[in-house]
Formats: C-alpha cells, structure tokens, sequence
C-alpha cells in the first residue's frame, strides 16, 4: 500500500452492535406505540436504547482518553437504563419474546462497555 491509500477501516464491534441495536430499539418503539398505544414507556427506551450507540459514535472522537472514557461511561448508564425499561415493558406484559431478545443485546452491550472502560482505565 502507497503511503498516499488510505487504510481499510477495521471493524469495531461496540459501534456494530449499538447500531444494530438502536435499530431494533427504534422498531420494537414503533411497534409497542401501533399495536398497544404506549407511548409513554416505547419513548422511554427509545431515548435511551439509541443514546448508548451516538455515544459510542462520540466516544471515538473523544479529546481525550478520560474524555473517551466519559463517553462511554454515560453509555454504559444509558445501557443500563435501557436494561430496566425493557425488563418494565416485560414484566408489565407489554411485549414477550421480541423485549426478552432485546433485553439480552442490552445485557451484551453493557458486558462489553464494562470491558472497553475498564481496559481504557488501566492504560
């Protein structure tokens, strides 16, 4: 490769998956506001579910390493509240198989923002 080229963009799995899961945050949202008329709960864990990956996305442009740390950190809440909302929205026999799948992505994605802080913390 000629120093000119710019490199190929490696994959990173927390923004693959935090999309792919704001996505299906922004659907099951739709879906609980069509066919229950909730809108007070499927606002809720829309706000939150999409937050964790425009975080993310912002973490990559951090100033700084405590400034990526920060970022993620606010992501791993927003994770984390996103947990809760979901596990509310099943329990309170809103949704049943589709919020179990999207309640263990949450679980996933806030297993692997623990580890990213954690390995930027020790650095």
């Amino acid at each position: 490769m000629e120093n000119g080229e710019l490199k190929t963009k490696r994959s990173n799995p927390l923004l693959e998956k935090s999309y792919k899961f704001a996505v299906s945050i922004v659907k099951f949202s739709r879906k609980l506001q069509l066919t229950e008329k909730e809108f007070i709960l499927s606002k809720q864990v829309l706000r939150s579910g999409t937050a964790v990956g425009a975080l993310s996305e912002e973490a990559q442009q951090a100033e700084s390493k405590a400034d990526f740390i920060h970022k993620l950190a606010i992501a791993n809440k927003e994770a984390h509240e996103t947990h809760y909302w979901l596990r509310l929205i099943r329990d309170s026999e809103l949704a049943n198989d589709e919020v179990n799948q999207l309640i263990r992505n949450s679980e996933e994605l806030k297993r692997l923002l623990i580890s990213i802080i954690k390995t930027a913390k020790s650095k």
